[in-house]
């Protein structure tokens, strides 16, 4: 098997006010899963899904994924990021692996293949956007007189995509020195290791706050009108 897409599901979203995990959500009248889950299947490259779930929900994903006909698995998540991202590794059968965040519904297939490509080629690969804002420090709760240079700043998406033994060896890796990650590309820095960057889209936003989803409702309307 070449390529397995992992779909990280296990965040509870508490700062959406919900208790339960984000995967289930619903956008436009389906899952926040299923529409990842559909993205990827579009693509068209990727031969197998691992979805990693919170403990308990396992039932209710395989109920998401049980029509898909491509081959999938389940894992359990941990209480990070980098838990359950290590969870979705070590099921993956892939050479390559695509490591996508379930919070990002909005991901298009081309998105999909243009950061699988940008992988294979360099080893490593994250879609960006450049950052636009003005950035400042805070000093309490008043603004720093120091203006950061966002010239080169950019803001990191997903999915992110590696040769799975060197993400895996790279995981081990933070493991071992006790680093906490704030995404898988972190692991591959901390190693040293380069990371391609490819465009990503305005629309593949994450959903984190409540009026998020207010903005997610209005690209899926504009999107997806007939």
């Amino acid at each position: 098997m070449e390529t397995s897409g992992i779909i990280l599901a296990a965040g509870r979203g508490e700062r959406l006010g919900g208790r339960g995990s984000k995967a289930f959500l619903e956008l436009g009248g389906k899952p926040l899963l299923s529409w990842c889950v559909e993205a990827f299947l579009a693509a068209g490259e990727v031969e197998e899904l691992v979805v990693v779930v919170p403990p308990g929900e396992v039932d209710r994903a395989r109920s998401i994924l049980k029509p898909v006909p491509r081959a999938w698995k389940l894992a359990v998540g941990g209480q990070r990021r980098q838990d359950s991202a290590w969870a979705g590794l070590e099921a993956a059968g892939g050479s390559w692996v695509l490591l996508h965040d379930v919070a990002r519904p909005l991901v298009s297939p081309d998105l999909i293949r243009r950061v699988l490509r940008a992988a294979k080629a360099h080893g490593a690969a994250v879609p960006v956007l450049p950052a636009v804002d003005t950035m400042r420090y805070l000093d309490g709760e008043f603004l720093a007189p120091k203006t950061l240079d966002r010239a080169g700043l950019v803001r990191v998406q997903t999915p992110q995509g590696f040769s799975r033994d060197l993400l895996l060896l790279a995981y081990q890796r933070a493991r071992e020195q006790g680093r906490d990650l704030p995404d898988d590309a972190a692991a591959l820095l901390a190693l040293g290791k380069r990371v391609a960057a490819v465009p990503g889209e305005p629309a593949n936003l994450k959903l984190t706050y409540p009026e998020d989803r207010k903005l997610l409702l209005a690209l899926v309307k504009n999107l997806y009108r007939h």
